[in-house]
């Protein structure tokens, strides 16, 4: 069964293509009036005013000083008027909204993370409404000049409970210092990517992050109403802090443990060297930077001994890459290509200057240390922030988080090309992942695998606490450019039924 083309005039751009852009602003809205949201609403989908146009999936030469995306939550939804019974339609995930205590618990947003600390009033799930997010190419004053503009047009309409900035550092690294927005699954049918072509991996199906589309298991995600079903997606909006001074003073204490080099040990918690080469590609050492093309094109089983890495020798299994895109390893849930995610992240906050850590910082491996991911006085709040795109929220990326980031048995067993006797995959792996994972110290475990059976030659790292916390978070829908219009439309439905009705009724002359 063939798919569909897609209309790339009415997707959202966001989901499909990163603008590789340089800031960003998030804007978190709540509606005070329905009808004139819905007309705001149209003045963004067709650039009135001088608003910025919301941008579709269709590239623009030459490149837009500014890109312009929004998406609702279940709530906003509900209030502009879509039904209880067709939102009963809608993702479960979705419905129930990231503060919902169910949501919570699954992707592990709890303690320090859990929604009753989060920030900008996003603890309150029934109060948000609107995601609306500006991009600027690489100019501050076109990011002011396009707020000002929306600003002005909100009055009347919406409310702004908060806004959060993003800017990329000149090395595209993220506060741990990794080289970030590598892996990114190709869609099928989606506009070819300048950056990173190759992968290994096969390209997953379109219907896997816009509903009407097949996916990846044959079928389509739709929703009610119709006008809502085709193009359309899910996103979680995510603000992360990260607690890098915290990090790093791990990372000293193991090697200290270990005699194991701090950036070996920082690659082996990712699965990539700081530079970006994955450990699969440049096990030994991080050398330079490896061409774009070939930063993706790999993977972990082999039948060749030269190239597997069933076992983890190379890239260990509990690595952040490996847990969240296992590719070609067994492990629950079918595979990779069922629960893949599309991420649009920026950092927040100032650069983590590396060169100044100070070795005696607190250590979050270490019982008592500060409450994990908090900025400590002396420190700004630092993180990352953005969009984790999905056709299911449920299937993807509360799968991805409750599955395979919490849990070390979603690895079956399996043996590499030197049988039994080099090791076992389900023995070498242990614990929650390092960055996503709830981790406290008393449980808390990162396997270095070792070539032996049982796990026998292992060395298993201990006593960590949560590197990253949870400051906030939204279930969102980003409706079609069609959606967005029948959703503008919708206030003024009643009205006209109205005028048909009257007009009916009115005896004639």
């Amino acid at each position: 069964m063939s798919d569909a083309a897609i209309d790339l005039d009415d997707v959202q751009g966001t989901i499909l293509r990163g603008y590789r852009v340089n800031l960003a602003r998030h804007f978190v809205l709540t509606i005070t009036d329905a009808a004139a949201t819905g007309k705001l609403i149209a003045a963004l989908v067709h650039g009135d005013n001088g608003l910025p146009a919301v941008t579709t999936a269709r590239r623009k030469v030459p490149k837009p000083a500014i890109f312009t995306n929004m998406c609702l939550t279940a709530t906003g939804l509900a209030t502009l008027g879509i039904s209880a019974q067709q939102l009963a339609s809608f993702d479960p995930a979705f419905q129930r909204g990231a503060t919902d205590p169910a949501s919570a618990a699954t992707v592990g947003d709890v303690g320090p993370s859990a929604p009753q600390h989060w920030i900008g009033g996003l603890h309150d799930g029934a109060q948000v409404h609107i995601l609306l997010s500006v991009w600027a190419t690489d100019s501050s004053d076109a990011l002011e000049d396009a707020s000002a503009r929306l600003r002005a047009a909100f009055v009347g309409s919406v409310t702004e409970l908060y806004v959060q900035d993003g800017a990329e550092f000149p090395d595209r690294s993220v506060h741990f210092g990794y080289r970030h927005g590598i892996a990114q699954p190709a869609i099928i049918g989606a506009p070819p990517r300048k950056r990173y072509a190759r992968d290994a991996q096969a390209p997953v199906p379109a219907g896997e992050f816009l509903l009407g589309h097949l996916n990846a298991a044959g079928g389509t995600y739709r929703v009610l109403p119709a006008e809502l079903s085709t193009n359309s997606s899910y996103a979680v909006f995510r603000i992360l802090e990260q607690d890098v001074a915290g990090f790093e003073a791990m990372l000293a204490r193991y090697a200290a443990e270990t005699g194991i080099d701090t950036e070996l040990l920082a690659a082996n918690m990712l699965g990539r060297w700081r530079n970006g080469n994955p450990l699969t590609l440049a096990p030994a050492a991080q050398g330079t930077p490896l061409p774009d093309a070939q930063l993706n094109n790999f993977d972990f089983v082999s039948a060749d001994p030269a190239t597997d890495d069933t076992l983890g020798l190379k890239c260990p299994i509990g690595a952040h890459i490996r847990r969240n895109n296992p590719r070609d390893a067994a492990v629950i849930g079918t595979d990779s290509t069922h629960h893949r995610i599309v991420r649009r992240s920026m950092p927040y906050g100032p650069q983590y200057d590396l060169s100044r850590h100070d070795p005696a910082a607190q250590d979050v491996a270490r019982p008592g240390a500060a409450r994990p991911g908090a900025a400590r006085p002396d420190q700004p709040a630092r993180g990352l922030i953005g969009y984790f795109i999905n056709a299911s929220i449920r299937n993807q990326f509360e799968f991805l988080s409750s599955e395979w980031n919490r849990r070390s048995d979603f690895v079956k067993a399996a043996t590499g090309p030197e049988g039994p006797a080099a090791g076992n995959a389900g023995y070498n792996i242990s614990g929650e992942d390092v960055f996503l994972g709830v981790n406290d110290p008393a449980t808390s475990s990162f396997t270095l695998a070792g070539k032996g059976p049982k796990g026998s030659a292992n060395h298993t790292l201990r006593g960590f606490s949560r590197l990253v916390t949870t400051r906030g978070g939204v279930y969102c829908f980003f409706p079609s450019i069609k959606g967005l219009l029948f959703l503008a439309a919708l206030q003024d439905q009643p009205a006209r039924q109205s005028q048909r009705v009257a007009a009916s009724e009115k005896p004639a002359s």
